[in-house]
């Protein structure tokens, strides 16, 4: 939970891959995290704005005060962004569940990051509803990060 607890008081967000379907995951997630306060831009080549916010072109392109990274991306595309946040001084990277591989993660944990996967960012930020109760489950039957 320390990985967890240091990417959730970072301040500023981007997340990568939002989806300019508002019936998509990458979607509902970005408004529902932006309702509940976080601090949270979109990256998204293909979009101008999301749900009303900016939307940048790259990860590169992202002011210098976003401090933690939240991956919705396309597998195939995961690890580029992710070594692009990295150059970019992004040191926090927090992949959703299903933008990553096995070799993906193997990749990243070689680096100098706080990286955070097979989470669900829902669950933790200010989790409401069916979120709160996952998170419930997984306490219960200890599959919390240690």
């Amino acid at each position: 939970m320390k990985s967890v607890a240091r990417f959730l008081t970072l301040g500023k967000y981007a997340m990568a891959g939002v989806s300019r379907d508002p019936k998509k995951f990458g979607h509902v997630a970005f408004k529902e995290l932006r309702q509940k306060g976080m601090d949270l831009v979109p990256v998204n080549p293909a979009a101008e704005t999301i749900d009303g916010v900016k939307c940048f072109n790259s990860v590169s392109e992202l002011p210098s005060d976003v401090r933690g990274l939240i991956f919705m991306t396309p597998k195939e595309e995961t690890l580029s962004v992710a070594r692009e946040a990295i150059a970019h001084g992004i040191k926090d990277l927090w992949i959703q569940q299903g933008a990553e591989t096995k070799s993906i993660i193997a990749e990243l944990e070689k680096e100098d990051i706080n990286l955070i996967h097979h989470e669900c960012i829902m669950m933790f930020w200010k989790p409401s509803s069916i979120h709160s109760f996952h998170r419930f489950l997984k306490k219960i039957f200890g599959g919390l990060p240690a």
